[in-house]
């Protein structure tokens, strides 16, 4: 699954506010896709996306930045 590019506006997202991002909604909005995408990705374990308790998903904003970064152009 392809990410999205790191723009000036991805990057706001994922650098400001605070470090733990909870909730598919909130991930979503600081990587640039669907809350349906970032399920998935979190189902199959192809980006840093926790779900520790079952129910609630959470992720660090410097995991995503990383991941980002780590995209094909």
């Amino acid at each position: 699954m392809d990410r999205p590019n790191l723009d000036r506006w991805r990057f706001d997202a994922i650098t400001s506010g605070p470090e733990k991002l909870w909730g598919l909604e909130a991930i979503a909005h600081a990587i640039g896709l669907s809350v349906d995408a970032t399920r998935r990705l979190a189902e199959r374990n192809l980006a840093p996306i926790y779900r520790p308790d079952g129910r609630r998903y959470f992720a660090l904003r410097a995991e995503l930045n990383a991941w980002l970064k780590t995209r094909k152009a």
